[in-house]
């Protein structure tokens, strides 16, 4: 078996298919899905996402700084999909997918009822690239669905059936493989 060599591009796949919700401050909210999301740093707690500048959200999120990010599961991914291929210029996506905005602590933004796991963004540092442009954000605030913490209080989000997207397709995580550190325990 033999290897092929292609031009430069982004094969760094599956990523997670998220909802960020978004509001303009003046009562007029929207839902992006973004695939280009994640993790950049532990302490303080920082994300990113990437959006086009073409997306309706892209000038709210701009104006604003805020946004949330809502985990999509298998039980959002329809409006997760819907989302992503309407634009917010044209429909109320929380009405037409009958999503529940809720309040959240600490951003102007409605996270997402349905979604497990609501991550409260405010943007620090703006990156334009090329395509897309990078938004950093500190993490403010989490909200987690109380129906995932078990007895001792610990939040099971790999029960809540996460989604992710790999080259236009959406899947649900599966099985387990091992935990952090079980190829050195003895």
């Amino acid at each position: 078996m033999g290897k092929q060599h292609w031009k430069a591009g982004n094969m760094l796949n599956p990523v997670p298919a998220v909802m960020v919700s978004v509001s303009d401050g003046n009562g007029k909210n929207n839902i992006i899905t973004v695939a280009w999301a994640g993790t950049i740093c532990t302490n303080p707690p920082m994300l990113s996402i990437s959006v086009r500048p073409e997306r309706y959200s892209y000038e709210i999120i701009k104006s604003t700084k805020e946004f949330v990010v809502n985990l999509t599961t298998k039980d959002l991914v329809r409006a997760c999909d819907y989302c992503g291929v309407t634009s917010g210029r044209d429909v109320d996506k929380f009405e037409k997918m009958k999503l529940t905005p809720i309040n959240l602590p600490n951003v102007s933004v409605p996270g997402i009822k349905e979604s497990p796991v609501n991550i409260e963004c405010r943007v620090k540092k703006i990156e334009e690239l090329g395509s897309h442009t990078m938004f950093i954000a500190d993490v403010v605030g989490v909200t987690v669905d109380d129906e995932y913490m078990d007895e001792k209080g610990k939040f099971n989000i790999n029960d809540t059936g996460l989604v992710m997207y790999s080259h236009g397709e959406y899947f649900v995580m599966g099985e387990k493989l091992g935990k952090f550190g079980y190829s050195i325990k003895k």
